[in-house]
């Protein structure tokens, strides 16, 4: 079975991006991004866009999931497109507090964004921790599917 990052590969044009593309995927979105070398992304995203879409479309019919794209130029990633879902948390008192604190900091504008910051701070700072959790998932469900079918 060919990988998102394969079904990718075979139809992005040669030329688009340095190397490879990243495909970075969950449950609702597969998020693309190819390195720039001389072309600034507004460019980049104009002459694109016809192919990228169709890329696209044919993307979430087959996968069933929305696809974004973005481009990293220096360092510096640049979205062009970008799914919000919206998540379901319940907190208590004290963890709505810090929240709340976010956003009297001026860190956030919502209890949404001030949630969505925690997360990048964790993701950016918890990484090799996460990477170990996602392998150790990924064999758990490789294991399941070798046991008895009920």
């Amino acid at each position: 079975m060919a990988t998102l990052q394969d079904w990718f590969d075979a139809r992005i044009p040669s030329g688009w991006f340095r190397g490879s593309v990243e495909v970075i995927a969950d449950r609702d979105e597969i998020l693309v991004i190819g390195q720039l070398d001389d072309v600034t992304p507004r460019h980049f995203r104009e002459a694109t866009r016809d192919e990228r879409v169709a890329i696209a479309t044919t993307a979430e019919a087959a996968f069933g999931r929305k696809v974004s794209w973005a481009v990293e130029v220096d360092d510096e990633v640049v979205r062009f497109t970008s799914l919000s879902v919206p998540v379901m948390s319940r907190l208590r008192v004290e963890e709505r507090l810090v929240l709340d604190q976010l956003i009297d900091g001026g860190i956030a504008r919502s209890r949404s964004e001030a949630l969505a910051w925690c997360v990048r701070l964790v993701g950016a700072n918890e990484g090799q921790w996460l990477g170990e959790l996602r392998e150790a998932a990924a064999h758990l469900a490789e294991v399941r599917g070798r046991g008895p079918s009920t």
